[in-house]
């Protein structure tokens, strides 16, 4: 894992919930998402930081830096992590790049435990093409689990408009999967939203956004969608796989 250190704003608190047992956080998260529901993205980041501290981060696919943006406003030096899968478009490692350079924000790289040649050496090539759930799995899903060890909660950009499966996203929840308090504090805005808040602000955008990627994943797996089509559209085009395994 590679940690790129930029500017650390002062040091963040322990976070309230530092010792507490799992079964405390599930019960804090449940609590936290019935009543913050309402409440803004910013408000959101701000009990997470106040309530973890150091021991809460956020994560990006660098499909743009909108949380990325936000959450550098609540907490500089807050924790971002950036999952590096050995399969990303240049532009989305370059947006990551970007974001290193110009936001007040810790970029944590995550790997997955082989590199891609390792991996097709011990698999066979091209093992996203015959089975894309193995491969999500060996390069998304474990080295994230690996990343979060250290925290207690996380931060997503999932927004309950982007697919049927999210609607019930909440702000705050329980992933009972990684055993973690899950924020997403996006979960309310819709697309409207991001675009005004990105104009408003200025905010980095993956330029894979413009050439008809709505919705960017790994360059093996992603395809360009038609004006009009479904934002997600181009993931695993002309399979029934609609997430990675991440969210599930």
């Amino acid at each position: 894992m590679t940690v790129v250190d930029l500017t650390l704003g002062p040091p963040r608190r322990g976070g309230l919930a530092a010792g507490r047992s799992e079964g405390e956080l599930r019960d804090l998260a449940v609590v936290a998402g019935a009543e913050l529901e309402l409440a803004p993205a910013e408000v959101i980041l701000a009990w997470a930081v106040d309530t973890f501290g150091s021991r809460f981060c956020v994560t990006s696919s660098m499909a743009d830096a909108v949380l990325a943006h936000l959450a550098s406003q609540v907490a500089p030096g807050i924790d971002l992590v950036f999952l590096d899968t050995g399969y990303h478009f240049p532009e989305t490692i370059g947006t990551r790049d970007a974001v290193a350079a110009t936001l007040p924000v810790n970029v944590v790289t995550a790997h997955p435990e082989l590199t891609v040649a390792e991996q097709d050496e011990r698999y066979g090539p091209d093992l996203w093409a015959r089975n894309p759930d193995q491969c999500c799995a060996m390069r998304k899903v474990e080295p994230l689990r690996r990343s979060l060890a250290d925290y207690d909660a996380w931060a997503t950009g999932l927004r309950r408009d982007e697919t049927h499966n999210r609607v019930i996203t909440p702000v705050v929840g329980w992933d009972a999967a990684k055993h973690k308090v899950k924020v997403s504090p996006l979960a309310r805005w819709t697309q409207a939203d991001v675009d005004a808040y990105i104009a408003e602000q200025g905010v980095l955008v993956n330029p894979l956004v413009d050439d008809g990627y709505p919705s960017i994943g790994c360059r093996t797996c992603t395809h360009r969608v038609d004006p009009g089509d479904d934002a997600r559209s181009g993931r695993w085009a002309g399979t029934t796989k609609t997430e990675c395994g991440i969210h599930a």
